[in-house]
């Protein structure tokens, strides 16, 4: 954890390892930044540091034109956070509030919607709706800002229940109108832009630090299932594409292997209905593990001489999470084969084809009454009736727990499903002696040793 003289530290020196970490605001002029804000250094007497831009935004702060502090990558600690905080930002995070409500994520966690808000409210100085509607002004942002869509589409993309609440957060948060924030992008919506929309939405996702880009799209490659996954290309300027069930319908994403001129890698996703668009996004980041801090994981597993050469070869390493939990799990009991053979059976296809992409991967309920291995039915069984939860909220330990119950699940499978659908940073499913060493970013170590084609470390 981090002090305020720390933090002021790190905006002094604007260092962007500490984006999406914390933010600043400056009582003098109203506004909230990042860290690595290019703006004069304020006075330490007129800052105050948030945990979450939605902390600054209820302190009556408003975001920087300058360094958009709301285009961040995520903090990386609620990737990490076993807790009821940490599993509530990522429920947040994958849009529950705004399709469920305080109670729909309340829960899902367990707890009463009461202590739900007074548990955020107490650690982060905001609660859920804040936090859900500084999401949601974002979303917005991006999308006025990058695309030609109506404004009363980005209103229920964003996840806004009416262009009169969209209007009000806007002015709020900006203290500009839609139009305005329309009009500084600076690139006019003309018939290019609405063409281009045609293609999908196109949208950066930011990361912090270096990223080993090549690594994850290799993965990715040997990982994929035909029908509903491809990744096409020469090496270095790759696209992955995927399809995607959503809560509101489907949609594909397409992500580029080539460098950006920044910390962010390009993208475009189609969907079927556009409120789908923040929990779309949110999960092709768990994906890609965009919200890690290359950094601390760098640091610390460099300092095991074992690991510092495969450290050096690929700095920024990910550890992936995945797009579906259900159809990740699913994935691992039954491998790339099974897998491909089970959506030729059992996928649903999409109405309209792309390329090779053609079918969702099919749902826990299909396969739990159709499916010949019984191991699989049981597995999809209880993902369907909710014995078994892998959202971006499920307790981690519970669920580990519930696998082991079930037939043909061993340890390094249940491990394995802990790692990839539960997005959890410090698992081992190889056992490895000494991995202790390793705490708390064990699945980063052995990302490295299998990419390095050693995951055994013989």
């Amino acid at each position: 954890m981090m002090d305020d003289r720390t933090r002021y530290e790190a905006v002094s020196s604007r260092d962007a390892r500490f984006d999406g970490a914390f933010f600043f605001a400056v009582v003098t002029t109203g506004i909230y930044c990042r860290p690595s804000c290019p703006a004069v250094t304020p006075k330490r007497a007129n800052v105050r540091f948030y945990r979450t831009a939605a902390a600054a935004q209820a302190g009556g702060f408003r975001a920087c034109r300058r360094c958009r502090p709301d285009a961040v990558p995520g903090s990386a600690e609620w990737n990490v956070r076993a807790d009821v905080v940490g599993r509530a930002m990522r429920l947040i995070g994958d849009g529950v509030v705004d399709r469920e409500g305080v109670p729909g994520l309340a829960g899902r966690l367990g707890y009463s919607a009461r202590q739900v808000q007074r548990q955020l409210n107490a650690e982060l100085g905001a609660g859920p709706v804040a936090l859900a509607r500084a999401q949601r002004s974002h979303t917005a942002r991006v999308l006025l800002q990058t695309t030609g869509l109506p404004v009363t589409d980005i209103v229920f993309a964003a996840g806004f229940a009416s262009v009169r609440q969209f209007n009000d957060t806007i002015r709020q948060i900006y203290a500009r109108t839609p139009s305005a924030l329309r009009a500084e992008a600076g690139t006019g919506l003309g018939g290019a832009r609405r063409e281009g929309l045609r293609s999908g939405i196109p949208l950066r996702l930011a990361h912090r630090g270096p990223y080993a880009t090549a690594a994850q799209f290799d993965l990715l490659a040997a990982e994929a299932v035909a029908r509903v996954e491809e990744v096409s290309g020469p090496p270095g300027r790759r696209t992955y594409r995927r399809t995607l069930r959503l809560p509101y319908g489907s949609g594909i994403v397409a992500v580029d292997e080539a460098p950006a001129a920044g910390s962010w890698l390009e993208a475009r996703i189609h969907l079927t209905d556009l409120r789908d668009l923040t929990t779309a996004v949110q999960r092709v980041r768990r994906l890609f593990d965009l919200d890690a801090d290359p950094y601390a994981v760098d640091e610390a597993l460099a300092a095991d001489p074992g690991l510092a050469p495969l450290v050096a070869a690929r700095p920024g390493l990910r550890s992936p999470g995945a797009a579906d939990p259900e159809e990740a799990a699913v994935r691992v009991l039954v491998g790339r084969a099974g897998a491909e053979e089970l959506v030729e059976r059992y996928g649903k296809a999409l109405d309209v084809p792309c390329g090779g992409l053609t079918h969702l991967f099919p749902e826990p309920g299909v396969l739990a009454g159709s499916a010949e291995d019984p191991a699989l039915r049981t597995l999809a069984a209880a993902l369907d009736d909710g014995v078994l939860r892998l959202d971006a909220g499920a307790d981690r330990d519970e669920a580990e727990r519930t696998l082991l119950t079930l037939p043909g699940i061993g340890p390094r499978t249940a491990a394995l499903i802990r790692t990839r659908a539960l997005g959890d940073p410090d698992v081992d499913p190889y056992g490895t002696p000494g991995a202790e060493r390793w705490r708390p970013w064990r699945s980063y170590a052995v990302r490295h040793r299998e990419a390095a084609g050693d995951p055994y470390g013989d």
